[in-house]
């Protein structure tokens, strides 16, 4: 989906999160269009990446998605490769784990929503849910994915969500 195609058709679920919950809708839009590839990679309406805890109760999907971890005895469901990087001095994996799984993408924008206030390690970057790129740093603190240029990626897709919303008048 092209970056303004999916800007129109999201925006007015991370518009209304922002309303109900306070958390920026330019940060929400870009998550879901950073951890989707722009809605392609949404399996199960998933558009944030967010992982199942158990993998058990029909809720969940197993997807391939690439871990960085310093550890190398990581446990997943299914590994397919782990490489040291020494440069960096982490072990990049790519692996099977289990992913939450929604009936809509409204669904999956509610949960991303909630899942910062359920999580105490996320209690920090709230106290800047209106600021979209304070927002994206916290939440990259807060270890919300393992890439290490996280912060950096999200921040450019988000200026990059703000300056579509500005030219469709959102």
């Amino acid at each position: 989906m092209k970056p303004s195609e999916f800007v129109k058709t999201y925006f007015p679920y991370a518009k209304k999160l922002q309303y109900d919950l306070g958390v920026s809708a330019i940060a929400t839009l870009a998550q879901a269009a950073l951890e989707s590839g722009w809605g392609e990679h949404a399996i199960g309406f998933n558009f944030f990446g967010i992982k199942d805890s158990d993998g058990v109760n029909g809720n969940e999907q197993l997807i391939i998605t690439t871990e960085y971890l310093k550890s190398y005895t990581a446990k997943f469901p299914i590994v397919i490769s782990k490489v040291w990087n020494p440069t960096k001095k982490f072990y990049k994996y790519v692996v099977k784990d289990y992913f939450r799984k929604y009936d809509t993408p409204y669904q999956s924008f509610a949960d991303h929503a909630h899942f910062f206030f359920v999580n105490k390690r996320y209690f920090q970057a709230l106290e800047y849910k209106t600021d979209p790129y304070r927002f994206i740093d916290e939440i990259a603190k807060a270890g919300y994915a393992t890439d290490p240029s996280y912060s950096k990626l999200l921040k450019q897709v988000a200026k990059m969500i703000e300056n579509e919303i500005i030219k469709q008048k959102l």
